[in-house]
């Protein structure tokens, strides 16, 4: 049997003998972890801000806006409980029947409680609901460009990864036909629109597809609903469960961060087939104890709330996103308007190749942050992401300094 500690040569002592010290040996998969880029341009931003620099921080997707006030009072009051404090062990039943509620009233869709279960937000549930499902070497279909926890949480699992591209020919959608052979191999695929970070919607007639050819080749689907609340030009952000037939092949995750401003809280939660949530719930009811008591109360308050906040915030992500998109096309980038979620991708402009140093430079030269394709897969390679979390004001003045700048062609 190895060791696994391995003597390394330290500082001398007193005596001049060499002190010994255990080297420490990580997973192997840490090394697809690096912060990377993402480290580099935040270290850059560090910079810019210690010289004075005006910085347009367009590159995380954290919602500016705060959320209600009834949401805000309703954790604060639960919070002063101190019967809160204990560990949850489950959902608060009257949680469940607002997620019953919410799935019936915004989507039309009826859920049983077995059908529902809370996650601590989309990421940390995709993180580890491949645990539950994958043995070491299945295959996992995952999108590119895509959200990079569709890979990391697969990948956790030991599953393999293959992806399944993601094209202006074929609108932003799988070609289901392309895949067929695939998909006969595969676990599951990860399929999620509105899409971050290509800022793409897919057409109900896409699921209307999707669910007999995932039955057909026995493949489940985990879909990703983050962003259905933020959605633009007359185009309906619907759930996958109110197509027929979904409930058997599918899981859907939904999340409050974006909808309400409650990223911090870390609610979100798995819906659908019944016997892949409650096999997810028994994997988590393992390494963990429940969500915090305080933060289910808020969500309850979120849920069975109004929907004018919701479709007030989405004008003004509407808005944004005019000012940002039709801003650069006005001075020559041609930057396509998002039809959907709180982001907008962009293609680098003319004469740049790399779009990592194209973000380095336009920091560099207008003080505006945004996230370079690449991160988000091989197809985004030559592509930036922006966010649009600055108030219009700011994002007019964000692009007035990329056109001053004389940065692009």
């Amino acid at each position: 049997m190895t060791d696994m500690r391995k003597a390394a040569r330290g500082s001398e002592m007193p005596d001049g003998r060499m002190e010994e010290r255990m080297e420490l040996r990580f997973a192997s998969r840490m090394k697809d972890y690096e912060e990377g880029i993402f480290q580099v341009l935040n270290e850059k931003k560090e910079e810019l801000v210690r010289q004075g620099r005006t910085v347009y921080n367009l590159s995380v997707g954290t919602p500016d806006f705060q959320p209600r006030q009834d949401i805000m009072d309703a954790v604060a009051e639960a919070a002063r409980r101190p019967e809160n404090y204990k560990y949850a062990l489950r959902d608060l039943p009257e949680l469940t029947e607002a997620v019953i509620g919410r799935y019936r009233k915004r989507y039309g869709v009826k859920l049983e409680p077995e059908e529902i279960m809370s996650v601590y937000g989309s990421q940390e549930g995709i993180a580890h609901i491949g645990l539950s499902l994958c043995d070491k070497d299945d295959i996992v279909l995952v999108p590119d460009p895509g959200y990079p926890i569709f890979a990391i949480g697969p990948s956790l699992a030991g599953a393999r990864l293959m992806t399944y591209d993601l094209t202006e020919e074929n609108h932003y959608l799988p070609d289901l036909e392309a895949l067929g052979e695939l998909a006969d191999k595969a676990k599951f695929m990860i399929v999620s629109y509105p899409m971050n970070p290509i800022c793409k919607c897919a057409p109900r007639s896409f699921y209307e597809a999707l669910i007999p050819w995932a039955r057909k080749h026995e493949l489940l689907i985990i879909h990703d609903n983050a962003y259905s609340d933020i959605i633009y030009d007359g185009r309906k952000g619907i759930s996958i469960l109110s197509v027929p037939g979904a409930k058997e092949v599918c899981v859907e995750f939904y999340s409050l961060s974006k909808s309400f401003n409650y990223t911090g809280a870390r609610m979100g939660f798995l819906t659908g087939n019944k016997e892949l949530v409650q096999n997810f719930k028994k994997l988590r009811s393992q390494i963990d104890y429940g969500t915090f008591l305080p933060v289910q109360y808020g969500a309850i308050a979120a849920l069975t709330g109004p929907d004018e906040p919701v479709l007030e915030q989405c004008e003004e992500y509407r808005k944004r996103r005019d000012a940002l998109c039709g801003g650069f096309r006005s001075i020559g980038w041609n930057v396509p308007d998002s039809e959907g979620t709180m982001f907008a991708w962009a293609p680098i402009p003319e004469g740049f190749e790399d779009d990592t140093a194209f973000v380095m430079e336009l920091m560099e030269r207008t003080g505006v942050l945004c996230t370079p394709g690449s991160s988000f897969g091989k197809l985004g390679k030559g592509h930036v992401r922006f966010a649009l979390t600055l108030p219009v004001e700011t994002i007019t003045q964000a692009v007035q300094a990329v056109k001053e700048s004389g940065i692009l062609p």
